[in-house]
């Protein structure tokens, strides 16, 4: 028994940490993929929006004052043919005569005093209760209006609520034993209609006894000019209230005065509102479907994109791609474009640093070697002459040393200093010049080589500006002179620059009259460290980087760097090499 105890648990848990597992997996799905950060963004600004247009409707729904002024209307009218159905059902009641002594005087006999205006003025028209109240009940039976009667005193004669036919049976609603609790969608409806109800407006209230003075409308009907007012009961109900003169022969008899039963008006507007409210529930059901595609549409590649952006980040050993959007002709499309062109640039990069450390390595380790070989031979030395020669060997390998140092250090810097130095405007005839003339001093203590340099007229309007980096650009002017002096001989020996306009193109030309470049090797003479040096030269004078940072710099430049061999005036005559730098004008 205690080790069925024991077991229970363990069953237990299993079921618990599956729906554990069922949970957040859902709360993933939910939070990464259908309501991510981006789709909530939208969704909500969406929503908002709509929300924002729903809310002026209804704050600034006309229909409830047209609705209002339509129901004053209506009771107008009502009111002009009941009061004047009242006033017809008037009688004229008059006791007493009235007989001027002076008048009676001045009669003769015979002579009678015939009635005047004035008696008629005397006569009176009461409002007979007992003869109104039959037709006040018909008029009024078939609407839920309520009607009030006032004499020319504002006191109530006779009021609809307390009117009633024979054999009518009276209900009344009993309250209830228990208060019932109001649903969620009761307090909601009346929250919305306290928000929007309108204020400012009078507060009804029933006077005792029925006194028609506290009414305003009452009060100037009894001028003789209909009225109007807009109260607000203590439920927040609108009451709309109207009174009419009930006038014969322009004796104002009484007031009529109609309302309207407290919610009327608010039931049509809360059923105006609802069919607004449900238009609104369509429309927010249609704006989130809408959101929710739009969101995929932009947030799921979004999130391939950061996930393939982590692989690469993450995957040193394997080369990760890059979703391709590239059929989308909006900004994603552009981004995956830029990420995968950016991958790319990265991963050759990377690759050609690999390429370059192991060429280092092995451009080192040969003089290395040589080094160390001389070191450990020179203490066996058996003579001066043979020390000499090592020594020799030993200052030949450090200085190829340092000059591959130097080269590599300076390869290494290149792609920095470029991205980090900012390019300017510079003139290359006025450069070229300035770098020929000093290329020219230094010929005097080499090679006797002759150096010209000439300059096309550019088209009209047009000259030789670029944007770069004046330093580097030097370098790699000086590369090319000097590469073109070590091919050519002391007595004879030629180099010839030119600058010329092609189009949007500046494009310079190194020529010398050397032995040319053999047609295997044109594209490998940019690699790094490949040397192919003139037979009578020495070796290890040269690192074999001078061309390849030439051409690294001028394509950093949106240029190209290309060679080719001058043809002679017999097939396959070679009259030396000429190399072609293309770098864009300024625009």
């Amino acid at each position: 028994m205690a080790v069925e105890a024991a077991k229970r648990p363990t069953t237990t848990k299993r079921p618990q940490r599956l729906v554990s597992k069922l949970t957040l997996r859902l709360q993933r799905l939910l939070g990464h993929y259908m309501f991510s950060s981006l789709t909530r963004r939208i969704l909500f600004l969406n929503l908002a929006g709509l929300g924002v247009l729903v809310s002026g409707i209804l704050y600034l729904n006309q229909f409830r004052d047209g609705l209002i002024e339509a129901r004053v209307e209506s009771l107008m009218t009502q009111g002009e043919i009941i009061a004047g159905a009242i006033a017809s059902s008037a009688t004229v009641e008059t006791d007493s005569i009235s007989i001027d002594p002076e008048k009676l005087l001045e009669l003769q006999a015979g002579e009678s005093l015939a009635p005047g205006s004035d008696q008629l003025d005397s006569l009176d028209f009461p409002i007979n209760p007992e003869r109104v109240a039959p037709v006040l009940r018909r008029l009024i039976s078939p609407t839920r209006t309520r009607a009030r009667i006032y004499d020319r005193d504002a006191n109530l004669l006779l009021d609809s609520r307390h009117l009633y036919s024979r054999g009518q049976i009276l209900r009344y609603d009993l309250a209830p034993v228990e208060e019932e609790d109001e649903g969620a969608l009761t307090r909601i409806e009346r929250f919305i209609s306290t928000i929007f109800r309108r204020s400012g407006l009078p507060l009804y209230k029933e006077q005792p006894g029925g006194n028609g003075s506290a009414f305003p409308e009452v009060m100037s009907a009894l001028t003789g000019v209909p009225s109007k007012v807009v109260r607000v009961s203590e439920q927040g109900e609108q009451i709309v209230s109207v009174a009419v003169p009930v006038q014969r022969f322009r004796a104002v008899m009484g007031v009529l005065m109609l309302s309207t039963q407290g919610g009327d008006i608010d039931k049509i507007v809360a059923e105006e509102r609802k069919a607004i409210l449900r238009v609104f529930g369509v429309a927010a059901l249609v704006t989130v479907v809408l959101s929710m595609l739009l969101a995929s549409t932009i947030a799921n590649p979004l999130r391939r994109l950061s996930a393939a952006a982590v692989r690469v980040r993450r995957g040193v050993k394997s080369r990760e791609e890059i979703p391709d959007f590239s059929d989308r002709q909006d900004e994603i499309g552009n981004l995956s474009v830029a990420l995968r062109d950016m991958t790319n640039a990265l991963y050759a990069r990377i690759e050609a640093i690999e390429s370059f450390a192991a060429d280092v390595s092995h451009e080192l380790k040969n003089p290395l070697t040589s080094l160390r070989s001389a070191v450990e031979t020179l203490p066996l030395a058996r003579n001066e002459e043979s020390r000499g020669r090592l020594m020799d060997v030993i200052q030949h390998d450090v200085r190829r040393l340092d000059r591959l140092i130097t080269d590599i250090s300076d390869a290494s810097r290149l792609d920095a200093e470029l991205a980090r130095d900012d390019a300017r405007r510079l003139d290359l005839k006025v450069f070229l010049t300035d770098l020929v003339d000093a290329s020219q001093e230094t010929a005097r203590h080499k090679k006797k080589v002759e150096i010209t340099f000439q300059s096309d007229k550019p088209p009209q309007g047009k000259g030789f500006t670029v944007i770069g980096h004046d330093l580097r650009l030097g370098q790699v002017i000086t590369n090319l002179i000097e590469n073109a002096r070590s091919f050519v001989s002391d007595e004879g020996g030629r180099i010839a620059i030119s600058l010329s306009r092609h189009g949007k193109f500046v494009v310079l030309t190194v020529e010398d009259n050397g032995p040319g470049i053999r047609a295997d090797n044109i594209e490998r003479i940019f690699e790094r460290f490949y040397t192919d040096r003139p037979s009578g030269e020495a070796f290890g004078q040269n690192s074999g980087l001078g061309l390849s940072i030439s051409r690294q710099i001028v394509e950093a430049h949106s240029g190209t760097l290309t060679a080719e061999n001058i043809p002679g005036g017999k097939p396959g005559e070679v009259r030396g090499a000429r190399f072609l730098v293309t770098i864009p004008a300024e625009s």
